[in-house]
Formats: C-alpha cells, structure tokens, sequence
C-alpha cells in the first residue's frame, strides 16, 4: 500500500449497466425519422425468471376476439379457403376467407368451417327414409360426412325414425332404401331438448355411440352431438371457437365490388366471425362508407380495416369504427407497391405508429406481410 488510499471500488450505477434502446428511442427519434423493417432489429437478452412453459401467447384478434395462437392466414385465392380456415382454428390461429369466389361460393366456405367441429350441431343435415343408398354416397361426397338422421321429411324439426351411420351401407346395393338399413330410432340413445353440452359429452362417452341426436317432447330432431369432435377437443384444446364452439372463421370483402354490401350480409347469415375489407390502401372513402354501413346494419360484427401503415390514416379508420385494423403497404413477397409506386412504409416504424394510435382506441392491430421467421414475431 506504500501508505497511499486504496483505489474505490464502488459498483457501477444502475444506468452503465443498461445497453441498447427501446423502441420509443428508435422509432419516435426526432433527429432521425428512419424506417425500421423487422429484419433491421433484434431483442437483446435479460433477465428472466420464468420458464417456457410460462408464457401466455394469448392475444386480441379484434376487440371481442382472442386468439391463443395470434396467427391469421392472409385473404389470398392462393392460401385460405376452408381448409385452411379450418387447419388454422384448430391450431388456435384464424383463417381469413379470400373473396375471388362468387357469394354463394364463399359463404358456403364459411359455412363448412362453422360445420365442422361443434359442441351441438344446430343444424344437422337430415334424410328421407326413401333415400337410396346411390344417393346417399353422393351426399356423402358432396358434404363430406358420414353419417345422418333420418327424418319422416328429411329436415331439421321433424320426426325422428332413426339413423344411418357409415357402416351401414357399405354392404347395400344403390338401389336400397334408407328405412331398410338405418338404426331405428327405438334402439338409438338420444338425448332431450335443453341438456348441458358436459351432460350430452358424457352420455356420448358412455354409450360409446358415434352420433347423439338431440330431440323435443315431440320426438322431432333438434339438435346433433358428434363423437368426432369429442376427440378433436382433446387433440386441439387450443382451438379457436365462438360461444357455440364452432371454429372461428374471418371472410374478406373487396371494398371497391359492386356487389360487397350483399356479400357482408350473406357472410353475417352464414355466421362469419369477422369480416375483412381488403384494400391495398385502406384510407378511402369506399372503405370508410362501408365500415360505417356495415357496424350500423351489423353491430355486433367484428370489422378489420386496412391495409393502413401511417397514424393519420389509422385514425380515419378507427372513427369509422373499425374494430381491429391491419397493418402493412409494399412489404410482401408478391407485393410491388414500393417498387413500381414508390409507396409503403417499412413494417417495424408502421407496426409501431399505428399501433401507437390504435391503443389510444383500445384497439388491436394486425401485421399483414413481411413475416418470415419466428423472429418476426417475437
């Protein structure tokens, strides 16, 4: 020591130690107004103290909806029709429905998403007992189920006389009739009008059966509850379903069609979730007129607005009444716009902007294109 004072050692203070910026510092810069694209940023590391299994990756899809797996497939002819939709919902995730399809075509889509997997089947397709077994692999095919009630009309709310299962044609000539195959109602475990869906789930589990018709004091079918979608349950407890544990399904509605306020009430009817105007360049008057239109007509509808990437034009759409919006201009792989028109944003400083102003509404937003990796989405 050589009677000099020891050198001070004291810690670093809490702000040397902090490294980096956040996104405030980068994307609200007032000497800089740089875009940022998501392949321009990364997340440093710190401090944890939970585990993977600890994360809750649950999100709003729009206002009312939440998705537990926050993925969307995009309104494309060449990505998402109903198999998509269907595949995305059981994963947790949402299909968006592309509209390059007459109306009839793409509410049939959305109907068959709907169809899929329930709790109760509200509206089970039903056949005559005169129907021939020719007739009924043609159903089959078309509808791609496998099994049906047999009603004295062959409609939902008449009576019931029984039901015919897969395995039961299989040995039958074309020729022969559904009344001389099917399991007569008498031998059938059937359910009455008004039973719980945990009730109805374990009368089906008991008596091993594959169909639960649910009838009235009348005997009249009103209802379906299928073994298949017990076992889906367990295989996607993630699952994306409405109050009536239907898959949810969104529908796109190109804003500038002539035909786009019929397609939104056609969709409405087939029991879409959510609708999606898709506009390359969402702030316009078309979209703004019918957003309005459609949250009057339809109040209970939840409607996405976009594509959108600057607060002025987030906030047009949010006073129409927008109730989720999406996010991105020139920023996917097939997209041209800032090429041949010199117009977007990069996706980092539009995701940021826009969601900066959509919280002040308590809205949610959706980054559409410029998502390759996981990365992106952390």
């Amino acid at each position: 020591m050589n009677g000099s004072r020891p050198r001070s050692r004291s810690p670093c203070k809490s702000h040397e130690a902090n490294c980096g910026y956040s996104a405030k510092d980068l994307m609200e810069c007032s000497k800089s107004q740089v875009g940022y694209a998501f392949d321009d940023l990364i997340c440093m590391p710190g401090h944890i103290d939970f585990g993977v299994h600890d994360v809750e990756l649950l999100s709003r899809f729009t206002k009312s909806i939440s998705l537990k797996t926050p993925i969307a497939s995009s309104p494309m002819d060449t990505v998402t029709e109903a198999t998509m939709a269907i595949a995305m919902a059981l994963e947790g995730g949402i299909g968006i429905i592309h509209s390059k399809m007459p109306i009839e075509k793409q509410t049939a889509q959305v109907e068959n998403v709907k169809r899929y997997e329930q709790g109760f089947i509200s509206s089970p397709l039903c056949i005559t007992p005169n129907m021939t077994c020719g007739e009924l692999v043609k159903l089959r095919e078309k509808c791609g189920f496998s099994g049906f009630p047999v009603t004295e009309s062959g409609k939902l709310h008449s009576k019931l006389l029984g039901l015919v299962a897969k395995r039961d044609a299989d040995f039958f000539s074309e020729s022969t009739l559904m009344k001389d195959i099917m399991t007569k109602v008498e031998d059938l475990v059937t359910a009455k009008e008004g039973i719980g869906l945990r009730e109805a789930n374990q009368i089906l589990s008991d008596s091993k059966k594959g169909k639960l018709p649910i009838v009235n004091a009348a005997g009249e079918i009103v209802g379906l509850l299928a073994r298949k979608d017990l076992i889906k349950n367990q295989d996607f407890p993630a699952a994306s379903k409405d109050l009536n544990k239907s898959l949810r399904v969104a529908a796109a509605v190109n804003v500038l069609a002539d035909d786009r306020k019929e397609r939104v009430k056609a969709l409405a009817n087939a029991g879409v979730d959510a609708i999606v105007f898709d506009n390359r360049q969402g702030d316009n008057e078309d979209q703004l007129e019918i957003i309005r239109w459609t949250k009057k007509e339809f109040p209970k509808m939840q409607v996405i607005g976009g594509n959108v990437v600057t607060r002025r034009q987030a906030k047009n759409l949010l006073d129409a009444g927008v109730d989720a919006l999406r996010v991105g201009m020139g920023i996917s792989s097939v997209s041209t716009a800032h090429k041949d028109r010199g117009c977007g944003r990069a996706q980092a400083s539009a995701v940021y902007n826009v969601a900066k102003i959509a919280r002040c509404y308590n809205v949610p937003v959706i980054a559409d294109g410029g998502i390759s990796s996981p990365g992106h989405i952390v």
